[in-house]
């Protein structure tokens, strides 16, 4: 039986991660994972991994767009997701403070 969750955790009132998974007997099938802060009065997302185009990846999106998309290389995608959440529980406020120097 396929499970879906989606949930918003907060890091800063301005900041915060939006979860969306579907798993299936403890295995991730698919997820996004990405990173938003509230920019100029709407959520933004600045950093997102996710299994879209059938691949774990992150995507860095530039202020003026741009996205960069970088393939995890990871043999699962209960993997990558353990990777998602550690790298932005870890790294959100350089991606947050990143994005700002962008936009200047």
């Amino acid at each position: 039986m396929e499970n879906t969750k989606e949930f918003i955790v907060f890091y800063a009132v301005n900041c915060r991660i939006r979860h969306s998974l579907k798993k299936s007997k403890g295995k991730i099938l698919e997820f996004c994972v990405q990173l938003e802060i509230n920019y100029r009065s709407d959520w933004t997302a600045i950093v997102r991994y996710d299994t879209t185009h059938g691949y774990a990846h992150r995507d860095l999106i530039h202020s003026d767009g741009r996205q960069e998309k970088f393939p995890l290389g990871l043999l699962n995608y209960n993997e990558a997701l353990t990777f998602a959440q550690t790298d932005l529980d870890k790294n959100w406020q350089s991606y947050y403070q990143n994005f700002l120097k962008e936009v200047g």
